[in-house]
């Protein structure tokens, strides 16, 4: 295991998945640091600037995850793909550990995942490459309900990739009605509900 290679880790916690596919499956969560894209509605700003966070090496990461009996890592940030992830998730698959990844695709694609949930922003969208990667499209809806960009987003996924609209926290109840009646007419979304924040859990 190469010591030398480290990370901008804003944060690691043992917890349940509260939204997308993988929705109440429990999960080892490592928030990596750094973000270009910096979304107004972002709830983790904290995350943007890699420099304020303390490093951390693959062998640092690895102890804390074998803490707990879990089989299931999900990487998100922040933007991680703006690090090299290649050997991270070669020592995690090597410990028979499953990797999901959480990316706003406005990076190239490193390292192996058993899922990648693609969540693009119209604001500085993904690389067109990493559309292909979606496991899972996860588009982010805000009270414009901006329907057009969603549907652009998903025809650039795969035949079977997930999709889903899921409606940004602090306008959810703006929202939800209308994603609702979108979605009865556009059965082939499905809709990603925050659920870690009703349960108030991280």
């Amino acid at each position: 295991m190469n010591d030398t290679i480290t990370f901008p880790i804003v944060e690691q916690f043992y917890s349940i998945q509260g939204e997308g596919y993988h929705t109440g499956k429990p999960a080892y969560f490592v928030r990596f640091g750094g973000c270009n894209v910096c979304c107004g509605w972002c709830d983790v700003k904290e995350s943007w600037n890699p420099y304020i966070h303390a490093t951390e090496s693959i062998h640092d990461i690895v102890q804390k995850i074998q803490v707990y009996n879990v089989d299931s890592v999900v990487v998100t940030g922040g933007e991680p793909l703006m690090h090299n992830l290649d050997e991270f998730c070669n020592v995690l698959h090597s410990k028979g550990i499953q990797l999901f990844l959480e990316t706003s695709g406005t990076h190239p694609i490193s390292g192996t995942w058993d899922w990648i949930c693609l969540s693009p922003k119209k604001h500085h969208k993904p690389l067109d490459s990493m559309y292909l990667y979606a496991n899972e499209l996860k588009v982010v809806m805000d009270e414009s309900l901006d329907f057009e960009w969603a549907e652009l987003c998903a025809h650039k996924v795969g035949a079977n990739t997930l999709l889903y609209m899921q409606p940004e926290w602090n306008s959810y109840k703006k929202a939800i009605p209308g994603i609702v009646e979108y979605i009865k007419k556009h059965p082939q979304w499905r809709i990603s509900i925050q659920t870690h924040k009703f349960m108030n859990i991280p």
